[in-house]
């Protein structure tokens, strides 16, 4: 009888543990991804859809008067607690909006994974390194894979920022980050 008791009870014990834990630490973001391939601001995409039935032909256009977007910092991403990889750089477009583009993003899925600008300088370890200063979140992770863009508010002074940071706000670590030059 005390058998019985100790097993169920055991069991209703490993119940509630999953049903926190599961939804907390998320492990099955361990094996998957998501990419993200977003155009260059400022430049026209390329479609290939067509209703047409006749093939596409190449036609001579003027060269574009308008600038496209200017590179104003860029940086390379380093490892802190998952492997991560990849370039990032902060345009300014020709409508003079900011954004900071990552290229060829490579890292874990998480969960509650942020892209942020922070003032904290790059160094190894990614603990509760870049929560410490002055941060700004520019939004969720769209994916952890690909080329993505992100909005810089007008109002953000870059000159405040040194780094940029793939954040886990779930548990205040970062996954990678690149300083900006």
């Amino acid at each position: 009888m005390r058998k019985r008791a100790a097993g169920i009870t055991a069991a209703a014990v490993a119940v509630v543990a999953a049903a926190v834990a599961l939804p907390l630490f998320q492990p099955w973001k361990l094996v998957t991804d998501k990419v993200v391939d977003e155009a260059l601001p400022g430049t026209a995409p390329i479609s290939t859809h067509s209703s047409s039935t006749t093939p596409p032909t190449v036609s001579a256009r003027r060269p574009s008067t308008r600038p496209g977007p200017v590179t104003l910092l860029t940086g390379k991403l380093i490892t802190h607690e998952h492997e991560t990889s990849g370039t990032v750089a902060v345009l300014e477009l020709p409508d003079g909006s900011r954004v900071l583009r990552l290229e060829n993003l490579s890292t874990s899925d998480g969960p509650d994974l942020k892209v942020w600008l922070s003032d904290a300088t790059v160094a190894k370890g990614g603990w509760h390194v870049f929560d410490d200063g002055r941060y700004r979140s520019l939004g969720s992770l769209k994916g952890n894979h690909g080329n993505q863009n992100y909005p810089i508010p007008t109002d953000l002074r870059l000159e405040d920022f040194r780094s940029v940071a793939i954040w886990c706000d779930r548990f205040n670590v970062s996954f990678g980050a690149a300083e900006l030059a």
